[in-house]
């Protein structure tokens, strides 16, 4: 199997059209039954470009933790987040698509490279989505990187909180240990109701209430 490569490509192919402000743009947190979904948008300056940038999916967590610094210290940055009210009032695609327009619009695009075959409908500026870009754009892997350290931090914290979840290692995914916490401990107010083994929980009637 051939590894692909992110490069700068795509970047350059809208700055020599003229845009002065491209962006990469990810998400993560769609599939976990608690915490925010959240997004984040990254201008790569072509000359200072962090060394190792992949899809966040491949690296290991120490990797993604000393990449992030970097990319903190060298590009520009915004990341936003989808509340899990949002989620739940709006449905996970749409509320991943708000976040991702609020961190684009953080960062006053010209020209936004999505990750994936979808681009969000309220987006500040011309978009190109590119499938599977978080492996094949710089910018983009970028901002997985960013996106999947922030929001771990967000559930590390979380799990201080509601300690039994698992979420400092799970980071609200479905996990077994997390499923059976739900059971026993019940839902937690950074649950997402819409999503099923938590809709079912609540159903039953367990809940717990802070």
């Amino acid at each position: 199997m051939v590894r692909i490569i992110p490069d700068f490509s795509h970047e350059m192919q809208f700055l020599a059209q003229g845009a002065l402000r491209v962006v990469g743009v990810d998400e993560v947190g769609r599939g976990p039954l608690a915490g925010p979904v959240t997004a984040c948008a990254v201008r790569l300056d072509p000359d200072r470009i962090p060394q190792g940038l992949r899809d966040s999916k491949m690296l290991t967590a120490a990797r993604r933790e000393a990449l992030f610094d970097e990319i903190m210290a060298v590009a520009e940055v915004a990341v936003a987040h989808a509340s899990v009210e949002e989620i739940d009032s709006l449905n996970i695609l749409r509320a991943s698509h708000l976040a991702m327009e609020r961190a684009v619009a953080g960062l006053k695009a010209d020209h936004a490279l999505i990750d994936g075959n979808l681009i969000p409908r309220d987006l500040a500026c011309p978009a190109t989505a590119i499938v599977k870009g978080d492996a094949k754009c710089l910018s983009i892997a970028a901002a997985s990187i960013v996106a999947k350290v922030t929001r771990d931090r967000i559930m590390v914290d979380l799990a201080q909180q509601h300690p039994g979840y698992g979420w400092e290692a799970n980071a609200g995914y479905p996990t077994k240990a997390h499923l059976e916490a739900l059971q026993i401990l019940g839902v937690t107010p950074w649950h997402r109701r819409s999503f099923r083994p938590v809709h079912n929980i609540l159903y039953q009637g367990n809940s717990v209430s802070s």
